[in-house]
């Protein structure tokens, strides 16, 4: 079995996303019916595969090449453990506070050594700006908001995104005080894919992306504004205030903090490369595959999509993101594969994390 293609080519030593800005809202219900089943998520940070322990699997295996990616899990057991759902949402920077370091300490409790030593490291850092803002990701969206957005449009402006209107108050909105000509240069100079791959993304993980990141984020910046509303979009929240304001992403909401947390024991976090999951003959009901495709050349894509099939159970779904790069079931398995066509049209309707350009359900025919 090979390495991943992006294993060689990007650093995975720190925090590259501190949360995810993938919506768990679309990605439980593209799963389906997972009751019993064993289901497989890439980590990133954490948040997505907690929130599939909400429907009710035997288990939820968990892998990630990253080791800082994986502490983010690691931390957010202890949080779920040990601290009360809003003491959660102030560890992890959703809602202000002045004692980040003691919840800090308290979600560590009872997590192994390393875990702990890596947060202690960054207890100044989760004190000033919470454990879900420490991410590279998020330091970028830190520059935005602090030092450019403010040339640009006025907190008066910024916080009447937030307000609650109808569809077609929201596309004036966007139209007439929002999209300016400044605004536009904003987003050609800083979501380039020079600037993106120096403080945003790694500059690998551009490889295989046709056109212009900025004109991708103005894209979907309408569907947040207008076809969506952003008043209840806790990842536009976060951009362009630094919080969540009145909406939190579903794992870190209230009705699901009990269930999550009386199913942890079901986590079975496994380091390294989703390939290195699909050789070991296990037999999974769902995946969540976060944009990993989006990393790998056609060839190696064709390869690795043809082992998740082989890793996977009659029925299972593969669901994933693709944000330019455009990525879905090759040739060479279509007749293996159903796309679920309505699923994906009625979700991405109601995508709130609005970078991807596409969200694919696909099952595996019985």
């Amino acid at each position: 079995m090979q390495n991943s293609e992006i294993e060689t080519k990007a650093a995975f030593d720190h925090i590259r996303y501190a949360q995810l800005w993938e919506d768990a809202d679309v990605l439980t219900q593209g799963l389906g019916d997972c009751a019993g089943g064993t289901l497989v998520s890439i980590c990133s940070a954490g948040d997505n595969a907690l929130a599939m322990l909400t429907l009710d699997p035997k288990k939820v295996i968990v892998v990630d090449l990253s080791p800082a990616q994986i502490a983010c899990l690691q931390l957010r057991i202890g949080a779920f453990r040990n601290l009360t759902h809003p003491e959660f949402l102030e560890l992890m920077g959703a809602r202000s506070s002045h004692r980040r370091r003691d919840l800090l300490l308290k979600a560590l409790g009872g997590l192994d050594g390393e875990t702990q030593h890596f947060w202690q490291g960054l207890s100044d850092d989760v004190a000033q700006y919470g454990a879900g803002g420490l991410g590279k990701f998020e330091r970028y969206f830190r520059i935005f908001r602090t030092r450019l957005l403010p040339l640009v449009h006025s907190r008066k402006t910024i916080d009447a995104i937030f307000v609650s209107r109808p569809k077609p108050e929201r596309q004036v909105f966007l139209d007439t005080r929002f999209n300016t000509w400044r605004w536009r240069l904003l987003l050609n100079t800083f979501f380039s894919r020079f600037v993106m791959g120096r403080m945003g993304r790694d500059k690998a993980f551009f490889d295989h992306v046709d056109g212009s990141p900025a004109q991708h984020v103005a894209r979907r910046i309408r569907h947040a504004a207008v076809t969506c509303d952003p008043a209840m979009n806790p990842y536009l929240h976060w951009i362009m205030k630094g919080d969540h304001g009145d909406a939190l992403p579903m794992t870190w909401r209230a009705e699901h903090y009990e269930v999550i947390r009386s199913r942890l024991d079901r986590l079975e976090i496994r380091p390294g490369s989703l390939e290195a999951f699909v050789s070991t003959g296990e037999k999974a009901n769902g995946f969540n595959l976060s944009d990993i495709f989006e990393y790998m050349s056609p060839e190696i894509f064709n390869a690795v999509y043809g082992q998740i099939l082989s890793a996977s159970a009659p029925g299972a779904r593969l669901v994933y993101w693709n944000m330019m790069a455009p990525r879905r079931v090759p040739d060479e398995f279509q007749e293996r594969v159903e796309t679920l066509s309505e699923v994906e049209t009625a979700l991405k309707a109601i995508d709130k994390a609005f970078f991807y350009s596409d969200f694919v359900v696909e099952q595996v025919r019985a």
